[in-house]
């Protein structure tokens, strides 16, 4: 099957940046044969350093597994084309058997799937071994994306990369830190509380801000599930707490539209603190998708019409 979703349309709901597991900055992940640096093997572990990479480089994730015979076809095309942009790529390729978190996190339903990360944001692209024509068309246009986020980076190859060079990662704010090992351990009021601190220190920290929408959106979500959730919005149309409990289940599985529209539609029909709060959901939901993003763009155009 194939299911092309070009990078025009980048939206994975979260910003994996912020819960991506970080403990004691795990070693980089292990290199693949392949162009050093450029392909590599993840791994569950080791997403949290990819997720920090596809802030200067794209990050083309590639899901597969031994048996997989549409995998040993696309697979080697990948690898190929991704080496010849000279470092301008990287190729993260991920085992669906031995990594089952990173398979629920793309929401690969099948394999082969490629996706993409770019900026912290995860992106699906397309499933199934496609031509290589057809690959490298999807490339381009992820490449094409990234430099217009102002993602421009390019990691060393093998020829200008020193042999006894080491990555070193930027040191993480004591504070986020605190709440990315909180995340890690489940204590999702632990790290609540983390951010909350470290947006008092700095109202302006924006990793902070959105790392506590994101956080908050996953405690609201703990211990429910999506049957019950729609079953709820389902039956209660004009309640106001199934409606935003539905949204973030909505942003939590990819469809921002979907979760943009619930809350505006609700707040067109509602007057006073209900508004109010549908309001701040909302602002949570732009936060955690990025404000940068055209989707947080027009739907704050109409929740401006609906205030005002």
């Amino acid at each position: 099957m194939t299911d092309t979703q070009l990078p025009a349309s980048m939206g994975g709901a979260v910003d994996l940046s912020a819960l991506a597991a970080r403990r004691d900055q795990p070693p980089a992940p292990e290199r693949a044969q392949g162009a050093p640096g450029v392909i590599v093997d993840i791994g569950d572990a080791d997403f949290g350093q990819i997720v920090e990479l596809s802030s200067s480089v794209p990050v083309i994730i590639d899901i597969w597994a031994e048996w997989c015979g549409p995998c040993k076809q696309l697979s080697p095309v990948l690898e190929r084309l991704i080496e010849g942009y000279g470092g301008r790529l990287v190729l993260a390729k991920v085992d669906a058997d031995q990594n089952p978190q990173l398979v629920q996190a793309f929401n690969a339903q099948s394999i082969p799937t490629v996706a993409a990360v770019i900026g912290g944001r995860p992106a699906p692209l397309f499933t199934g071994a496609l031509p290589e024509d057809q690959v490298k068309d999807v490339l381009e246009q992820v490449l094409a994306f990234a430099e217009q986020q102002g993602i421009t980076g390019r990691v060393p190859v093998a020829e200008d990369a020193p042999a006894d060079a080491e990555p070193q990662p930027e040191p993480v704010p004591p504070l986020h830190q605190e709440a990315y090992d909180a995340i890690d351990a489940g204590d999702l009021d632990r790290a609540i509380a983390a951010f909350e601190k470290a947006i008092a220190q700095n109202p302006r920290d924006t990793d902070a801000i959105a790392g506590l929408a994101q956080v908050r959106l996953l405690a609201r979500l703990r211990g429910r599930s999506a049957d019950e959730i729609r079953a709820a919005a389902a039956a209660q149309p004009q309640d106001t707490e199934a409606q935003l409990l539905a949204a973030d289940l909505d942003l939590s599985g990819g469809h921002v539209e979907d979760a943009f529209l619930r809350l505006l539609d609700l707040m067109a029909t509602l007057v006073g603190d209900e508004k109010q709060d549908v309001r701040l959901r909302l602002l949570d939901h732009f936060e955690i998708v990025g404000l940068d993003d055209p989707r947080v763009n027009a739907a704050r155009r109409r929740l401006t019409t609906l205030l005002y």
